[in-house]
């Protein structure tokens, strides 16, 4: 989340004129995140998030709306979409699509314990069969050829070393068979700062817009990734135990699931170490924006490296 298209108050009062919500009070930028703008919108009685899409087409999102509809009918707690009286969510502002979702209570956390990382695994499970039932299907746009594309674009940049690491993962990643694994509903981006807690009960997942259809086992592999990870990239066992202890109690993984793991923790890494070294040497432009350190991911791939590194790396 960040501010690129920056609005006025008077300009989200006259855009929200045909939705039932009430007079709209105050509007906020949101700082953190690094590809859409998005702002709080505050009336009298309640508090949502207007996101803006920087990238997407209109085409693309009512995925996102359709999917995080479902989520919600089926327990999931994530954001629900808000309609306008003709029922129809999806608008442009700005000249650009804008969507309007309710705001979940609670803030997210820097420093995880082991509960919540209990909890975040066992909603991620949940969701993830809430998933199975939902009929819509969208490609993952940071897929293999995502990371190849992305990676031809930063090489020249990095030092001699860091070409090789990247080199050495694209070239697994390569060899590296998912298709036998389980596919399905993935949020894509399930980090600290997309979950939100109401003290120490969970109060939902947010910014579904990486959301697609993927490997199941690799949302989760995104997730400990971050969730799970000290700061010098090892694993933290406690909190990875009480995460993975708590979505394979609900969704177990199948043997092809347990032998790929080490792989897809590997590519997890890749897919942020690379999105991350983008939006490092390529930022966007805007009012308030927020591009992460690279080098922590870097660190975390080095680490999930480690053990294929004998089998499979050269």
């Amino acid at each position: 989340m960040s501010v690129f298209t920056t609005i006025t108050l008077s300009e989200v009062q006259s855009w929200l004129r045909d939705f039932s919500i009430g007079e709209i009070t105050e509007l906020k930028g949101i700082a953190a995140g690094v590809t859409n703008t998005n702002y709080f919108v505050m009336t009298a009685d309640n508090k949502y998030v207007l996101t803006i899409f920087e990238e997407n087409e209109m085409a693309d999102l009512p995925y996102f709306v359709d999917l995080m509809t479902h989520l919600v009918k089926h327990g999931v707690p994530c954001p629900t979409p808000i309609f306008d009286k003709q029922g129809i969510s999806l608008h442009l502002l700005k000249n650009k699509p804008a969507l309007l979702v309710s705001c979940l209570s609670g803030k997210d956390t820097e420093t995880p314990s082991v509960d919540q990382c209990a909890q975040v695994g066992r909603a991620l499970a949940q969701m993830h069969i809430a998933g199975q039932s939902f009929k819509h299907v969208s490609h993952n746009l940071r897929d293999a050829d995502w990371h190849a594309a992305t990676a031809s674009k930063v090489m020249e940049k990095l030092s001699a070393a860091d070409q090789n690491l990247l080199k050495q993962i694209l070239e697994f990643q390569k060899n590296f068979d998912l298709s036998l694994l389980p596919h399905g509903v993935i949020h894509g981006d399930l980090f600290r700062d997309n979950v939100l807690f109401d003290g120490e009960k969970l109060g939902g997942f947010i910014d579904f817009y990486y959301a697609c259809n993927d490997v199941l086992a690799f949302d989760v592999a995104v997730a400990v990734n971050d969730w799970c990870t000290a700061e010098a990239g090892e694993f933290d066992e406690p909190r990875l135990n009480a995460f993975m202890q708590a979505y394979t109690t609900i969704r177990p993984f199948s043997e092809a699931e347990q032998q790929a793991w080490q792989g897809l923790l590997c590519i997890a890494a890749l897919r942020f170490w690379l999105s991350r070294l983008y939006d490092w040497y390529f930022p966007h432009e805007g009012e308030l924006t927020h591009a992460k350190d690279p080098e922590y991911f870097k660190r975390i791939l080095q680490r999930r490296a480690q053990p294929i590194a004998t089998q499979h790396l050269h």
